[in-house]
């Protein structure tokens, strides 16, 4: 499979289409993103939303945030996701890999992620690119209405 992986620029109604057809394969709670919603994804300053493509079509994404703290720069890898039809095939590595490699151009000091402890090849994967786990307890507190 030939992968090639793009920083996301600009909004067209195939990114839409492919951020619908990933995102439920990625999470049964996330609500579909519209054209105005990608955009301000893709505007903002501390994302950047990049794709895999194979033959034309997206098959795979990833958000790379940094963040300036007051330690310094840091990135987080974000809601990753490769269609079933795709996984298996290196397309994840890429996407992990340029996300780093952005992450290291930058400055961060540290790249981090979360992934679910069900999501085995996953998280081999990445062992596999460095990664290691951290002793420390995730929070989340819903503040949605």
């Amino acid at each position: 499979m030939d992968v090639r992986v793009d920083i996301v620029t600009s909004v067209s109604e195939q990114l839409v289409e492919a951020f619908g057809r990933l995102l439920p394969q990625l999470s049964s709670t996330a609500k579909p993103l519209d054209l105005a919603a990608m955009e301000r994804l893709v505007a903002c300053d501390a994302t950047t939303v990049l794709v895999a493509r194979s033959a034309g079509e997206i098959v795979g994404t990833l958000t790379l945030v940094l963040l300036p703290l007051p330690t310094g720069l840091r990135a987080r890898i974000e809601d990753v996701v490769v269609d079933g039809a795709a996984r298996g095939r290196g397309v994840a590595g890429l996407l992990t890999g340029e996300a780093v490699r952005l992450a290291r151009e930058a400055g961060a000091r540290t790249v981090d992620l979360t992934s679910r402890p069900d999501r085995a090849a996953a998280n081999r994967l990445y062992e596999r690119l460095g990664f290691r786990t951290r002793s420390s307890t995730v929070y989340r507190l819903p503040v949605e209405g």
